[in-house]
């Protein structure tokens, strides 16, 4: 078995993140043009994955265009923020409103440091797309057993 070294800050730090991911998803966000009681969820919504080499972070914003964003990699945490802007000039009166717009930060702790200069972010039909390349010390790898 692979031995790792116990970083209690880095766990500790990590389940911070997750406690306040989990208090968006509960309370949500809400600004003054809305109630708090809507129950909206964080925004934005993001789905994780890795494979061997990657980790990829996927974020639903629709409408919003990639000058409005502002993407940062620091160790093994992955910062999105950004502003939706509302519409200037719609006419008519409102009956429902649920869509949310103002400035917004998501942070993401990963499990692993990630390669900061190779990260890469894509905008396309509303989903952004980062491509976290894996530090090479963080990638499994399979050890040769030898016998004397």
């Amino acid at each position: 078995m692979l031995g790792t070294r116990w970083q209690p800050w880095l766990e500790m730090q990590s389940e911070m993140t997750r406690l306040r991911d989990e208090m968006d998803r509960v309370f949500g966000r809400w600004s003054h043009r809305r109630a708090p009681f809507l129950g909206q969820a964080a925004f934005p919504l993001l789905n994780v994955w890795e494979d061997d080499n990657h980790y990829f972070v996927e974020a639903e914003l629709p409408g919003m265009e990639m000058e409005d964003l502002e993407i940062f990699v620091n160790g093994s945490q992955l910062t999105i923020k950004g502003e939706r802007k509302e519409p200037a000039g719609e006419p008519g009166t409102w009956h429902r409103r649920e869509r949310l717009y103002g400035k917004f930060t998501r942070i993401f702790e990963l499990p692993h440091v990630v390669d900061a200069d190779q990260v890469s972010a894509e905008l396309k039909q509303g989903v952004l797309t980062v491509s976290l390349p894996k530090q090479p010390e963080s990638r499994p790898r399979k050890i040769e057993v030898r016998a004397n």
